[in-house]
């Protein structure tokens, strides 16, 4: 591939690829894929080590969602059958936040449906955030939705230091994937978090049928935000949502998207989440060469993932360290 030494030198020098780059990455042939994907693990061991961060989520309330997002089976505006239920309270956050801590977990992330938590149910996340620092080491994390400037700061004076909120996709593509709110209310989450000295996760969902000019669009919009830790989660299409027939990605699309979004994020957390078992497959343990530093462990919102021990001695067969 031509060009490949000055790509590498820009991607180890930190600064990571331009959007002209990037395109030029996405017109290489299947039988040059594999370079792609060493730079990228060049990256992750430059920027990231031998160390991988597990982390793990709590469902803690399921379903009844007002938002018309089109791959979520927690939507009301989709007839999957899913178990639907309140705030789950305190004492079960923290009982599953202590099996997270077995599983060598390093984050735990309390999440919830819906637009934003309500008063009563923002209180029992603070009250949860306090027993998971009480009775854990693990660094706990909250996905609660589309936030004001005044929740963010309450759950900060708890000790929240992680928060999590997913753009999804482009903002070029997000009319096709969500309708009920906006695409700013987003982004005003994240940079208010931001401002407020989280860490931020945010990344997206991939197989929905955007392009790969959506994809860098996103990359680059990441970029812009300065997020911390990116997620990236591969559909997998549940029955009764708009998005049940979709199926859009392959294994190797997967580990190339992978690549990509190390490539223009080389000194990013890169973390590998929802849908990897089944978009994946037999090349799941190839996610850290092509440039991710980090997965989720156990079971997702409302599907299931592999044992965590089958993922365990996954990353100690491939010579990794858990952090």
């Amino acid at each position: 591939m031509k060009n490949l030494g000055r790509l590498e030198e820009k991607v180890l020098s930190g600064e990571g690829l331009s959007e002209e780059e990037a395109r030029g990455i996405l017109q290489i042939g299947h039988e040059n894929v594999l370079e792609i994907i060493s730079l990228a693990n060049q990256a992750r061991a430059r920027f990231k080590g031998n160390k991988i961060n597990l982390c793990s989520i709590i469902n803690a309330k399921s379903g009844l969602c007002g938002e018309d997002c089109a791959f979520c089976s927690q939507s009301v505006y989709h007839p999957t059958q899913i178990p639907t239920y309140p705030f789950v309270g305190e004492e079960r956050v923290i009982q599953e936040a202590k099996e997270a801590a077995k599983s060598q977990a390093r984050h735990f992330s309390i999440v919830m449906s819906g637009y934003a938590p309500t008063e009563d149910e923002l209180k029992g996340i603070e009250h949860s955030i306090v027993g998971i620092l009480r009775e854990t080491s693990l660094e706990p994390c909250a996905s609660l939705g589309i936030l004001d400037r005044r929740s963010l700061t309450r759950l900060k004076k708890a000790g929240l230091g992680h928060y999590h909120h997913n753009l999804e996709t482009a903002r070029s593509f997000f009319k096709h994937i969500c309708t009920t709110h906006s695409y700013e209310e987003d982004l005003s989450t994240i940079q208010m978090a931001k401002e407020l000295g989280f860490r931020v996760c945010c990344g997206g969902l991939f197989g929905m049928g955007e392009s790969w000019e959506h994809r860098i669009e996103l990359a680059y919009t990441l970029k812009e935000l300065d997020v911390d830790s990116v997620p990236i989660n591969f559909l997998n299409p549940i029955p009764g949502t708009r998005l049940e027939k979709a199926r859009f990605l392959t294994p190797m699309e997967c580990l190339k998207i992978i690549s990509l979004f190390r490539l223009i994020l080389p000194q990013k957390d890169i973390i590998v989440c929802g849908g990897r078992e089944v978009n994946l497959r037999d090349l799941q343990s190839m996610i850290f060469f092509a440039g991710a530093n980090g997965m989720m462990i156990g079971g997702y919102l409302t599907t299931k993932g592999r044992k965590p021990e089958e993922d365990l001695q996954m990353v100690k067969d491939l010579g990794f360290i858990i952090a």
